[in-house]
């Protein structure tokens, strides 16, 4: 599929986004083993967590999908049941890192695949620290298929190699089911979005992964969930460089996720120069929430350097800050990005081919680029590559070019955002 977006969209009006799917990843996974029914509302309905909800089903578990909605009848924390088959991740790191935790409890193996760029990522990154626990861990050479075959875990003390929430979510995850305590550092500090839904959900947890340490003590059981997840934060960039590139857009985002492992993106755009209003709203377990409203001014936002904790923290939202980078007056350099290098595609490399599709410039290196500031994009055809990152941030610079563009592979995009076409064109009409 093929999309073609127009010069001179302005953004205006109100919208509310998909749920952040880092969220309803681990809402489903931790409903599934949760003791009593969990009712979960504004469920992106991307491919990624229907990956979670269908190897769940193969793991007897009732998933009931209404709209965005869903009912999961939770089945406890040893309640699984060995698949029929394969657990179909597809294109889903998220759901294969972090299902292998859960698995790594139970009594029996099971084994783990997606589509073939997921079998091009690293999972020897969790099946190490699955192994300490006393696991038994297959892969294809340190990618997927993984096979698990769990039980009988004690908690290990564990730094994880790179900052990753995926690391950090599976290895306690495991914990909930070993025999003692699981502590584990991190480097840097990475979401937390698994402790703050464990915790709300009855599990005692301590301590900061990034300083002395995260340590989670097993519980007895879980307690189910209710609610509606927060908007996706990595979602609301797209719109919230859109508007910043189109001087008299007026655009309001409401109930996003504003967790301080993800909000980032936020504070980095206000001090380039961004016009964007926070107003707090209520938390869902423990996951802050705000209303955004961004405004354009038609004065180019500063740039500036993107490096160590900020890097881990922007790691999704790089992407489409590297796009817009080039219409900044400074420009922007990132480096401590070579996590880039492992997601749904090489990002330093389909980013620098998307922008100099774009008519831009940049110079790559191993972790990370550098983008000139002062570029006018001319527009032109850019290659989604298999990336719906890649895909939804060409669109969001769009606002910004001079001429169309056009995005080939660009229903990748509905991995994480399905009908954000739809949206751009309903709210970004010409003033």
């Amino acid at each position: 599929m093929r999309w073609t977006i127009e010069p001179g969209l302005c953004p205006r009006g109100l919208t509310r986004l998909p749920g952040d799917k880092s969220i309803a990843h681990r809402a489903l996974l931790l409903a599934a083993i949760a003791d009593g029914e969990s009712h979960i509302g504004n469920l992106p309905a991307g491919g990624d967590v229907a990956a979670t909800a269908s190897c769940l089903r193969q793991l007897g578990c009732e998933v009931a999908l209404d709209a965005n909605s869903v009912h999961v009848q939770g089945r406890g924390l040893r309640g699984l049941r060995a698949p029929s088959g394969v657990l179909d991740c597809g294109n889903s790191g998220t759901t294969m890192r972090l299902l292998a935790g859960i698995l790594a409890g139970q009594p029996f193996t099971a084994t783990l695949d997606g589509d073939a760029s997921l079998q091009r990522r690293p999972m020897e990154r969790v099946a190490a620290p699955l192994r300490l626990m006393g696991a038994t861990i297959k892969t294809a050479e340190g990618r997927a298929p993984m096979a698990v075959g769990g039980g009988n875990l004690s908690g290990i003390a564990y730094e994880t190699p790179v900052p990753s929430a995926q690391i950090k979510s599976c290895v306690l995850l495991a914990g909930l089911y070993a025999a003692g305590a699981t502590t584990l550092r991190e480097p840097r500090p990475s979401r937390d979005h698994t402790e703050r839904l464990l915790q709300a959900m009855g599990v005692e947890i301590s301590g900061a992964a990034a300083r002395g340490g995260t340590t989670l003590r097993p519980p007895e059981g879980l307690r189910p969930l209710s609610g509606e997840v927060p908007g996706d934060i990595s979602s609301a960039t797209f719109w919230l460089v859109a508007a910043v590139l189109a001087p008299r857009s007026d655009l309001t985002l409401e109930y996003v996720g504003v967790n301080p492992g993800r909000a980032a993106v936020i504070d980095l755009l206000q001090a380039w120069g961004a016009d964007i209003e926070v107003v707090r709203g209520s938390d869902w377990y423990g996951e802050p929430t705000a209303t955004l409203r961004v405004r354009g001014h038609g004065r180019p936002l500063l740039g500036g350097l993107i490096e160590g904790d900020l890097t881990a923290r922007l790691i999704d939202e790089l992407p489409a800050l590297a796009l817009l980078g080039a219409t900044t007056r400074d420009g922007i350099a990132v480096r401590d990005g070579a996590e880039l290098r492992v997601k749904e595609s090489d990002r330093i490399v389909t980013v620098a081919a998307s922008l100099r599709a774009l008519g831009g410039e940049l110079e790559t290196f191993e972790d990370g680029f550098t983008v000139p500031g002062g570029q006018r994009l001319s527009g032109g055809v850019v290659a989604a590559a298999g990336d719906h990152r890649v895909a939804l941030a060409a669109a969001a610079v769009a606002a910004g070019a001079a001429g169309p563009v056009r995005i080939d592979g660009a229903e990748v995009a509905d991995v994480s955002y399905p009908g954000f076409l739809r949206d751009l064109v309903a709210l970004g009409g010409a003033a």
